[in-house]
């Protein structure tokens, strides 16, 4: 599906034009319900001259029985007209509703895919609960309008239209006036729906910003018990939503007023017209079911006036909705595939990797370079651990070979061919990851170790997780590799975790693996079973270890020393010890201990 263009007027009801691209797909069923919704809004204009009709002529005949006969004929005239509108007014209910629910499914799934494409910069400054609240909040303001509210205001706009057409049709001079009064209400109305649309727009964005604040803290539940933070972290909460409260109210106290005023303004008009009306009836020149007609007509005008009044409210806050939505939908990741990406050679043996002159800044610390000329040659096969302090560039250096950020200067190239060129999934996919803190996913054991390779077979995955040292944990779980791991793993212990996320890469069998302190939340004895099979599992690729740990990584085939981003020293373990440079101090302060 199209990504939608950004509406040009902002905060008005053309905002909800973002819509059309989820729109176009449906135009057959658009066009139906627009069919019964046309079908059924006559059926009710018709109404009114069957009245008439009744009125005239069924109550005017000159023997009982002729009247009586004219009666049954008129009343069944009138039931058709009814049985005409229930049936269309069903039809076109059921089309408008699954107009809405789809049409609101395809932009979550649009909004949610468009998200999950969103390099890691897009998260720097988008919390996670405000993406929430504008996926489920918004679309559901726009399932309102799409499946019910837009659908009702065009009825009440033909009605509307129809009846003002048959009020000047049959009383010309008296209506004109009315509509002349009708033009003068819409003016102060729209001027004044300018300041509902803006309080739509603040009232979602606070609501939004209470979403933001409960995600981040049940996702932090544990330390915000651990610092007895309930109550404070409650009090914040209550701010917020108390804030989007009064937001709210504020909208619903100028909506309110919007919608008073533009049904008493109508109204008063209105009964100018059906007062000119009786007087017509007094002096003879209309008959009584002429004056029967109009009181009708006049009733769906003001009707149709006072809906039209409430939808537009409603669109006013779907407009607010969609805008949120598109921003979504506008947001564009400066890391995105080639057009004409370059194919990988096939490799034996691990990938080669080559870092040239990188030179990087995060852009949330533009005026901090986190790699400054960095340059790294990795051959095929061979273990590079990476040490050094905190905030040396160590994670930088997986977050640019993953291609979740591209370097201000410098080139980083995979088996000869530059990241630039590849299509993201081709480089991830040659890539596998253990991160410090294992991801853990609401599912099974089997399910999050099948995720490093969709396509694994059962006995794949349980043999990825005996190589991890995880397959007798798993089989000890109520239901084995089919026990639910809880969110986040929360059933699990972090060195069980870890081992999961292990499995996981190792499933993947890629020729680069990418560990970042894998064996960080182990306990002495997992430790060294799971670095014995990872020792298993970095031979024949190409491994590249972070570890602050420095017990790990001394059986490397090279040791890069960072520290503010740059290498200040490498070699192996026994070389670095005897130079005496950084390592040599970091290796001291650790094994001492």
């Amino acid at each position: 599906m199209d990504t939608p263009a950004r509406p040009a007027a902002k905060g008005s009801p053309r905002s909800l034009s973002g819509l059309l691209p989820f729109l176009r797909p449906y135009r057959g069923r658009i066009a139906l319900a627009g069919l019964f919704l046309v079908l059924a809004a006559l059926a009710t204009l018709v109404f009114p001259l069957a009245l008439r009709s009744l009125i005239d002529g069924g109550l005017s005949a000159d023997s009982r029985g002729t009247q009586l006969l004219a009666l049954r004929e008129h009343f069944v005239q009138l039931f058709g007209v009814a049985v005409a509108l229930g049936l269309f007014s069903a039809a076109r209910f059921y089309m408008v509703s699954w107009l809405g629910e789809r049409v609101t499914a395809d932009l979550r799934n649009a909004v949610y895919g468009h998200v999950l494409e969103q390099s890691p910069e897009f998260f720097e400054t988008t919390q996670t609960g405000e993406v929430l609240s504008r996926l489920t909040t918004d679309t559901t303001l726009v399932q309102s309008v799409v499946g019910s509210q837009l659908s009702l205001g065009l009825r009440n706009l033909v009605m509307g239209v129809g009846a003002l057409g048959m009020l000047v049709w049959t009383n010309p001079y008296v209506m004109t006036q009315v509509l002349g009064i009708l033009v003068i209400v819409v003016l102060p109305s729209a001027w004044w729906g300018r300041r509902v649309r803006k309080l739509s727009r603040a009232s979602q964005d606070r609501v939004a910003d209470s979403s933001a604040i409960a995600a981040e803290v049940l996702n932090a539940i544990g330390v915000v018990q651990s610092y007895t933070a309930e109550r404070r972290e409650a009090a914040r909460f209550d701010a917020s939503t108390a804030s989007a409260f009064g937001t709210a109210l504020r909208r619903t106290r100028a909506r309110a007023f919007l919608i008073a005023f533009i049904i008493i303004a109508t109204s008063a008009a209105l009964l100018w017209g059906l007062y000119q009306g009786t007087q017509a009836v007094l002096a003879g020149t209309i008959t009584a079911g002429h004056l029967g007609q109009t009181v009708v007509y006049v009733i769906l005008l003001a009707g149709a006036v006072g809906v039209l009044g409430e939808v537009y409210g409603d669109l006013l806050r779907a407009a607010g909705a969609t805008e949120r939505l598109m921003e979504l939908l506008d947001a564009r990741s400066p890391v995105v595939s080639p057009p004409d990406p370059a194919t990988l050679p096939r490799v034996n043996g691990g990938s080669r990797v080559e870092f040239d002159a990188i030179t990087f800044h995060y852009p949330s610390r533009p005026l901090t370079p986190a790699l400054r000329d960095f340059k790294l040659s990795v051959a095929p096969g061979e273990t590079v651990a990476l040490v050094g302090p905190s905030g040396a560039g160590k994670s930088t250096v997986f977050q640019l070979l993953l291609r979740y950020y591209d370097p201000a200067q410098g080139r980083i190239t995979l088996d000869g061919v530059s990241t630039r060129e590849l299509s993201l999934h081709d480089l991830r996919q040659r890539i596998g990851i253990v991160p410090q803190d294992a991801v853990i996913f609401s599912s099974s054991a089997m399910e999050n170790i099948r995720y490093g390779r969709p396509q694994a077979s059962d006995g794949e995955v349980i043999a990825a997780a005996r190589a991890a040292f995880a397959h007798e944990f798993i089989t000890a779980l109520p239901e084995g590799y089919a026990s639910f791991l809880g969110e986040r793993g929360v059933r699990l212990s972090g060195g069980q975790r870890q081992r999961i996320a292990i499995a996981r890469a190792m499933l993947k069998n890629p020729p680069l693996l990418l560990l970042d302190e894998a064996t960080s939340a182990l306990d002495a004895e997992s430790e060294r079973m799971v670095q014995a099979a990872l020792e298993s599992a970095m031979r024949g690729r190409t491994t590249i270890v972070i570890a602050h740990r420095l017990a790990t990584v001394q059986r490397a085939d090279r040791i890069i020393v960072m520290d503010h981003g740059r290498i200040v020293e490498h070699g192996t373990h026994e070389t670095l010890v005897s130079a005496g440079g950084v390592y040599a101090r970091l290796a001291a302060l650790q094994f001492m201990e």
